[in-house]
């Protein structure tokens, strides 16, 4: 089973490779982290904080957007793009259990994204502590960024390939993900503002909205992240939220990580139900 789940990974990282995924995203990643790292000069002097941490905490609340786009993008066609070549029935007619293809491409584009993370936001990293304005702790900070961002990914993979199993279309499928991006990472946090500030759930928001921003991986890993930092001096906003949590920082972690299995074992079910 293992070997069968690996071959399949195997190929969907040869096809990232090819496709240059791997590059753009690393592209992306690093013009981005790089340029916050640059631009962070200006609050780290006032507040004499580490200008790693700075950054990371920039990055952070970039991550909520560009990580999920990402994974969403490499996630669409795993099943719908499969169906439109026609090469799914040829795949799953060799000893390959549904289960074990869907595992195989989860492997696989968790290969691509944590690669290009690792490097993207590894290569800022680098740059500020061979210049001298970082510290350990600030590393500490960037290695926890990269490893919470790469849950984050997780889960909207498994996301992504619950709507590529629901329709049978890649084009179809890839608006699905836009409309999925844009409804986790945006309009749901509007939501939220939108019921607060309208006093709709005024007498149940300290139970309820903590709640609610743990049922999305987005802003469960902003709140992880911001929380570990104790970044309420650096950026406004969710940091201020994260700083009072009537849970453990840690319990933001188990969100993302359940959303990401709940999700994957529903897109394994789908693709069953596609071919049985």
């Amino acid at each position: 089973m293992l070997g069968r789940i690996l071959t399949v990974a195997a190929l969907e990282l040869r096809i990232g490779m090819r496709n240059r995924w791997i590059v753009l995203a690393t592209f992306i990643l690093a013009g981005f982290s790089l340029a916050l790292a640059l631009l962070g000069s200006a609050p780290a002097g006032p507040l004499g904080i580490d200008r790693m941490t700075v950054t990371v905490a920039s990055l952070a609340s970039l991550s909520v957007y560009l990580v999920p786009l990402i994974a969403l993008l490499l996630a669409f066609d795993a099943v719908a793009g499969e169906i439109d070549r026609g090469t799914l029935l040829l795949l799953l007619s060799s000893p390959l259990s549904r289960a074990e293809f869907l595992l195989g491409k989860c492997v696989g584009h968790f290969c691509v994204l944590s690669l290009s993370l690792g490097i993207g936001y590894g290569l800022t990293a680098a740059l500020l502590w061979s210049s001298g304005e970082g510290e350990m702790a600030g590393l500490l900070d960037f290695a926890r960024l990269i490893g919470t961002s790469t849950l984050l990914g997780l889960a909207f993979l498994a996301i992504g390939y619950v709507l590529s199993a629901s329709v049978r279309q890649a084009s179809t499928a890839a608006a699905l993900a836009i409309v999925a991006w844009l409804a986790l990472v945006v309009l749901y946090d509007l939501a939220l503002l939108g019921l607060l500030v309208s006093g709709a759930v005024d007498s149940l928001s300290p139970s309820v909205f903590p709640v609610a921003l743990l049922l999305n991986p987005a802003d469960a890993f902003r709140l992880f992240n911001l929380a570990a930092l104790g970044a309420s001096d650096l950026v406004g906003g969710m940091a201020g939220v994260a700083d009072s949590l009537p849970f453990a920082p840690e319990l933001a972690l188990a969100s993302i990580l359940s959303v990401a299995a709940a999700t994957l074992c529903l897109a394994v079910l789908m693709v069953r139900r596609i071919v049985p």
